[in-house]
């Protein structure tokens, strides 16, 4: 544990030192902005499609895995809506804070993912995890959407929404790496060691940015409420998705590679949809930092409790 303790400390470092250089004011908010455009229409995709292109997947249990998630992410869905009825009659969370719960419950930092992958795992370990990225971030997003416009009571230009997902530069970056894995020849070298050096760019850059985003200032007033998604995506999550791929077979470091894709906390893009779209967004930036932090704790320990059945 205390070796996966360390290897983890520099990614939470960056993340610190993004939200000490947010705090200090060195760069300006509206750099802050261009940093992050930069990151999810360049860095970011660039190093989802290197990654894919360059990855080994011989050996991986692939199916098994991938078999995994489209029962887990399903399972979560309808597990945290059915706390619905409880927290309202609780008092715990009006329509607009449960869409917010629902949220940080169920999305995933991948860009944090892939920083964990990078230090504790061969390279296989980056490109599931990649690959993961690929394969949920539409039906996430969707049903997200879907959430929060049904209890913010918002109207929801559809057709658009839908657009912009199969548009989105994640999903084009995968299917992109996965087209150029196809082809009967190797990308050339020159080119794939440019989008290399873009993709480690990349990591740093998306650690730092999640640094800037957090917004510790709110933990000062806690709310009941925000401890449910901090265990439901820090504890259940993780612990159903093992529980899932060890039941279709799922054994050895692809178990921990999956594993790390359920451990990590929540991603702050939510947390523009909450903004625009009518729900709590002020308990979505507290839920996202509280995550972060505690999964500085809940990682380690999560990755040591599923390597205890990596022998199968």
């Amino acid at each position: 544990m205390q070796a996966t303790f360390e290897s983890i400390l520099p990614i939470f470092l960056l993340i610190l030192c993004g939200n000490i250089l947010r705090r200090v004011d060195v760069i300006d908010p509206a750099g802050w902005h261009g940093i992050d455009q930069l990151g999810y229409w360049f860095f970011y995709p660039t190093l989802i499609l290197v990654t894919i292109v360059n990855a080994d997947f011989t050996g991986l249990q692939l199916d098994a895995m991938m078999l995994a998630l489209a029962i887990t992410v399903p399972l979560m869905f309808v597990f945290v809506l059915s706390l619905w009825p409880f927290l309202r009659k609780a008092g715990l969370a009006g329509a607009a804070e449960f869409s917010s719960i629902f949220q940080t419950s169920i999305r995933w930092n991948g860009f944090m993912a892939l920083a964990i992958a990078q230090k504790l795992f061969p390279p296989a370990g980056m490109a599931v995890v990649a690959l993961v990225m690929a394969i949920i971030i539409l039906p996430i997003n969707l049903v997200t959407v879907f959430v929060v416009t049904r209890f913010a009571d918002r109207t929801a230009n559809w057709p658009t929404l839908i657009r912009r997902m199969a548009t989105n530069p994640m999903v084009i970056a995968a299917a992109g790496g996965l087209l150029l894995r196809a082809l009967p020849f190797e990308l050339f070298a020159p080119v794939n060691k440019t989008l290399q050096l873009i993709g480690q760019a990349a990591l740093g850059l998306g650690l730092v940015g999640i640094g800037a985003g957090l917004r510790l200032d709110s933990l000062v007033k806690p709310r009941i409420a925000i401890l449910v998604p901090v265990a439901v995506k820090l504890v259940v999550f993780p612990a159903l998705l093992l529980a899932i791929s060890l039941l279709l077979g799922v054994t050895g470091e692809e178990l921990l590679f999956l594993i790390l894709c359920g451990a990590v906390p929540t991603a702050m893009n939510g947390y523009v949809l909450a903004k625009q779209m009518g729900g709590d967004a002020e308990l979505y930036a507290t839920v996202t930092t509280l995550q972060t932090l505690a999964s500085f704790a809940t990682i380690p320990v999560v990755l040591l409790l599923a390597a205890q059945f990596v022998g199968g």
